[in-house]
């Protein structure tokens, strides 16, 4: 006896182990990704993307006008959990005669969206109740025809 052993033959079990365990894995990885994009992602950023491609340059030309306003605005959330709202104009004067909206989005879309719209509580303070929790505001300030928006974050 030489000590040698004899190899064990590669069977077609062998090779059927060898397959199901690799599909198996490329499933189960599948499905997890597909799982996490799923409960992470809504999936929609614009209803319909012609549309918003031909839309772009206007939604520009606007970003230009509301950014040549100047207008800024302190967005938080008050004691007693309204939204709070102080605008100034380019030389930090408040802006006491604007319409101010707001959509209160979930960041992560779970909640209802909440449309707000904001009373004057004194020069360039406006003020609306908003549910508990995070919110991201999309602010519309409107005052002689001319629109300014922005965006701001209540926790």
């Amino acid at each position: 006896m030489t000590g040698i052993r004899s190899a064990r033959p590669f069977t077609g079990r062998h090779m059927a182990a060898i397959l199901v365990t690799f599909f198996g894995v490329v499933i189960a990885v599948n499905v997890m990704m597909a799982r996490l994009a799923t409960s992470t992602f809504g999936g929609v950023v614009v209803e319909n993307s012609y549309v918003a491609s031909q839309k772009f340059n206007g939604w520009l030309d606007e970003a230009r006008q509301e950014r040549a306003l100047g207008w800024h605005a302190a967005i938080a959330r008050q004691a007693d959990g309204a939204l709070s709202v102080v605008l100034t104009d380019a030389g930090g004067r408040p802006i006491g005669d604007a319409i101010v909206t707001a959509t209160a989005e979930h960041p992560l879309g779970l909640r209802d969206d909440v449309a707000l719209t904001l009373s004057a509580r004194g020069a360039g303070h406006y003020g609306v109740a908003l549910p508990e929790g995070r919110w991201r505001i999309k602010l519309v300030a409107r005052r002689g025809g001319q629109t300014w928006r922005s965006v701001g974050e209540v926790g």
